[in-house]
């Protein structure tokens, strides 16, 4: 509260009494939020919308202004400040040779002062109605007092009914020669087109990150206000291409931090996720430390942001990278030059494949993020698989790098076990030899097991056979590791094995089979994989496969869509070769000759046409009980 003015004693019968000077509430000045108290006055400080100007400008200066225009765009980008920018310039009496309004002549002082006779705005909002219309058409007959022209300025105007559009029609096309309408709104789409033909439209564009950040600098600047540059961009980021939403949240961090605002505020503030948390996992994940990914997960999560934001701000992280990998496209940035400066060195490390898969892998995993039941473990999984991505280019150890093998006379290793139970498969350790004792007789060779998929959906649903297994073989016990410990063998390890193992060449199993068997395998094949890929099934299910020789197996398939289904026919594949002992064959696709389609002319035809690709639409009449031309 301010101090008291004055103090004054009085003499009223003898006695004294002393008055003091209260507080006066109209003495404080009034607030004035920067929207408001920035808002541009002329055609060059509009920020962001350079060509329109430019075009508003030479109209005013070549005499070519239309009687109506239409400036439509998002939020807070200038429509209604270029209107009354328009209006002030047209009705100048002494304008400037860049074409600005001189801010000194009585119309320029009237503007100003809010009362001017010439300007009218009216809000669509809430005044859609016919007689609104009519009420402005009728003021349009009166000739302006000063100065040259009567501008009316209608905001929201796809709020008006479709009878107001009617009753304004005529004027719109049609006006005095000192009437101008400019039409502003967000949504132009819901504009009939008999007005959109009447005007000039004017797109205005989204205003860009730096463009707001510059002329945050600016009022800040002009407040004596102490702003980082990262504050200022991240405030730009929010804004979302407007500068009345970037003006505002301004305002409100002003009065968070005061005069000294920073990064870290910012991001507590308008509860934005730190940049550097992307920066780390992108180099957690090229190290290979899935350890590390999940911790910094958790530590997200835990302070309060949902796990969709957090995927939708590594695409942008990721994207970011892919586009510093070129110097032509780095203009595509829309960060500060301290963080681009970051960005660069990041992407030097990350090879261009490797963004491209991670992209993709980020991107299925926000169109599934919906539908996954435990969410958390759905975002885990993408980033262990963007994890796996850099398996290749870790350095390994040897003992480790080496392929799963079974061999010949030698004592059977053990299999390295995961915590939940599961067995990964024998690998070769030189340190620890397993000694052979007399109790343990020598394995007979057995053929060699087939190659590991590393596709979720074999795995989980189709249960591949081994092959006959002499009796001689000693069954493998697995390792007992105490509580809480963790495998010897990473996740990227046992990837990088079995994609090693897919290397090696394939034991060769010709054993002869038969038509009877070659059927049954595959039927059993199709009961297994309905349930993972229909579409598959659908398409290789239709027809009895024939085998033509001993080795070829022919199938008749209606198109070759099927092969774009690689994990369906790797899984196929390995089916039959376990089932059938036999991996020499080879499948022979056969498209089939589908007869000419008769064309359905009536209704009753198409009808027909459709129950064939559709059967519960013969259901659906069924129990609906239509009749008629059907």
């Amino acid at each position: 509260m301010p101090t008291a003015k004055t103090v004054k004693i009085v003499h009223v019968k003898r006695k004294s009494c002393i008055f003091v000077d209260c507080f006066n509430p109209t003495d404080m000045e009034n607030f004035v939020v920067s929207a408001r108290k920035y808002r541009p006055m002329t055609f060059n400080t509009v920020v962001g919308q350079g060509s329109i100007t430019n075009t508003l400008k030479n109209a005013i200066r070549n005499n070519t202004l239309a009687q109506a225009f239409l400036f439509c765009g998002p939020r807070g980008v200038g429509k209604t400040t270029c209107a009354r920018i328009m209006a002030k310039t047209i009705n100048c009496l002494n304008p400037t040779e860049n074409m600005e309004a001189c801010n000194e002549c009585e119309s320029c002082r009237a503007f100003n002062n809010n009362a001017s006779f010439n300007i009218y705005e009216l809000d669509a909002a809430s005044n859609n109605s016919v007689e609104d219309i009519r009420s402005l058409v009728d003021q349009v007959r009166i000739p302006p007092q000063i100065g040259q022209y009567k501008v009316y300025i209608i905001d929201e105007v796809h709020m008006l009914s479709a009878q107001a559009f009617n009753a304004f029609l005529k004027t719109l096309e049609e006006p005095p020669a000192y009437a101008k309408f400019i039409l502003a709104t967000t949504e132009k789409h819901k504009i009939i087109p008999t007005i959109l033909s009447r005007c000039q439209i004017f797109d205005f564009k989204r205003i860009t990150v730096d463009d707001i950040a510059k002329h945050l600098a600016f009022v800040a600047q002009s407040e004596s206000v102490n702003a980082e540059p990262e504050a200022l961009n991240i405030i730009a980021q929010k804004a979302d291409g407007a500068l009345r939403d970037a003006l505002s949240i301004f305002d409100q961090m002003v009065s968070f931090s005061g005069k000294n605002i920073t990064y870290k505020d910012v991001i507590d503030n308008l509860n934005v996720l730190d940049y550097d948390y992307y920066f780390q996992i992108v180099d957690h994940i090229l190290q290979g430390q899935t350890s590390d990914i999940l911790l910094i997960l958790n530590d997200i999560i835990s302070k309060g942001f949902e796990p969709q934001h957090f995927v939708s701000g590594m695409g942008n992280h990721l994207r970011s990278l892919m586009v510093c990998k070129d110097a032509v496209t780095v203009q595509l940035l829309e960060v500060s030059e301290q963080l681009k400066q970051k960005y660069l060195a990041q992407a030097q490390a990350c090879p261009l494949p490797f963004l491209i898969k991670a992209l993709e892998i980020n991107n299925q995993c926000d169109i599934d993020y919906r539908a996954a039941n435990n969410k958390r473990l759905h975002l885990e999984i993408a980033l262990l698989r963007m994890c796996a991505l850099c398996s290749k280019d870790l350095t390994m150890p040897t003992a480790q790098a080496q392929p799963v093998q079974v061999a010949q006379n030698k004592p059977a290793q053990q299999p390295v076990s995961q915590g939940n139970g599961q067995t990964l498969g024998a690998t070769a350790t030189p340190t620890a030899q397993p000694q052979q004792t007399a109790h343990t007789p020598t394995p007979t060779p057995t053929p060699q097991q087939p190659t590991i998929q590393q596709s979720t959906i074999q795995q989980s649903t189709i249960q591949q056979p081994s092959p006959p297994v002499s009796t001689g073989s000693t069954s493998a016990q697995p390792v007992v590791r105490p509580r809480g410990t963790t495998s010897g063998i990473s996740i990227n390890s046992a990837l990088q094995q079995a994609e090693k193992k897919n290397e090696e060449p394939e034991e060769t199993w010709d054993n002869a089979f038969t038509q009877e068997q070659l059927t049954a395998s595959w039927a059993d094949f199709v009961g297994r994989y309905k349930k993972i890929s229909q579409s598959f099934v659908a398409a290789i299910g239709k027809y009895i496969p024939k085998l033509i020789g001993n080795s070829e197996i022919h199938f008749s398939v209606d198109n070759m869509l099927f092969e774009r289904d690689t994990d369906g026919m790797n899984a196929l594949k390995n089916h039959l070769k376990n089932t059938l002992h036999n991996n020499q064959f080879k499948l022979v696709p056969e498209v089939m000759e589908r007869p000419a389609e008769i064309e359905a002319y009536t209704d009753k035809d198409k009808f027909e046409k459709m129950v064939e690709e559709r059967p519960y639409l013969r259901t659906l009449q069924t129990e609906l009980k239509l009749e008629g031309d059907l």
